[in-house]
């Protein structure tokens, strides 16, 4: 096969769920570790069901949660970068399904299979792109802007498809690490959001694009009837 169709014809998915050597797949239940912080960097793992929860614990105990990843993206890729110990812990949100891909088998993939390292460093540019709009957002917006901004985050909106209305089972004391507030005003704003009809909690939490509005603009003006 001539090597220009090899390429188009390269599904990075379809390699990822059928490549032999140096990935295992697991299952994880909600709560279980990925990996551990101060563990051995030895792997990438690749998440291809479920939520998973990226953690920080600092020396003074306090936790912070750094990300939360959703179905087809990668975490642990700091292994590649010479990172010899976990600077973080995953821990599954939700029933989940995780390639591991020992770091070799990663090093040769990127080198030998050009689309897949296209997806890759697509994936590794939003992820850096992501972390900068984070530190802008902690610096810069109020305590209620970052909750409306992770929870837009996190129901996918401004991603490519059909944003998803319905978030993961994530609590308010992990929205409150989000986003380095406490979780009394997590509560608060998240009272006050349902209140104006910008989110719903039927067994589950539906956000609206109408809260957009509290990212867009310092004094929104939104009616508890606008439609979502």
């Amino acid at each position: 096969m001539p090597k220009d169709a090899k390429e188009v014809a390269f599904d990075p998915k379809v390699f990822l769920a059928t490549a032999n050597g140096g990935r295992t797949i697991s299952k994880y239940h909600s709560l279980q570790e990925v990996f551990a912080q101060g563990s051995a960097a030895d792997a990438v793992f690749y998440i291809q069901t479920g939520t998973v929860k990226v953690t920080v614990l600092s020396e003074q105990g306090k936790e912070a949660v750094v990300a939360i990843l959703t179905q087809d993206t990668f975490c642990g890729e700091g292994c590649l970068t010479g990172q010899l110990l976990r600077m973080a812990t995953a821990t599954a949100m939700t029933e989940c399904e995780i390639m591991r891909l020992e770091k070799a088998a990663m090093i040769r993939v990127l080198r030998e299979e050009p689309a897949f390292a296209e997806m890759f460093v697509s994936h590794i540019l939003a992820r850096t792109v992501r972390v900068e709009e984070d530190l802008v957002d902690q610096l810069f917006n109020s305590s209620e802007k970052r909750l409306a901004r992770a929870l837009l985050l996190l129901a996918n909106f401004g991603k490519e498809g059909r944003p998803e209305p319905v978030i993961p089972n994530v609590s308010h004391q992990t929205l409150a690490e989000m986003i380095g507030t406490t979780r009394s005003r997590v509560n608060f704003f998240m009272n006050k959001f349902r209140k104006l009809g910008l989110i719903d909690y039927n067994g589950h939490l539906e956000v609206h694009s109408s809260l957009l509005n509290v990212v867009m603009h310092d004094n929104p003006h939104i009616s508890a009837d606008h439609e979502g």
